[in-house]
């Protein structure tokens, strides 16, 4: 299998875009750190970070 840039990279970041951008608003706008963005692209660790985020008390929300 011939693996070139446009095989294996651009593919990866345009998944990282499409995904992480929206992802690291909703968390911004949560009161979160943005760089809890990474989480959401580690197998299995995504499906618990997911139901800690939305079980959690949200600091943007705890400040009103």
């Amino acid at each position: 299998m011939d693996m070139n840039i446009f095989g294996g990279f651009i593919p990866l970041l345009i998944t990282l875009i499409v995904a992480g951008v929206p992802i690291a608003v909703i968390l911004k706008k949560a009161g979160y750190s943005q760089w809890l963005v990474i989480l959401a692209f580690i197998p299995l660790v995504n499906l618990v970070a997911l139901w800690v985020f939305a079980f959690a008390n949200w600091p943007a929300l705890q400040r009103r």
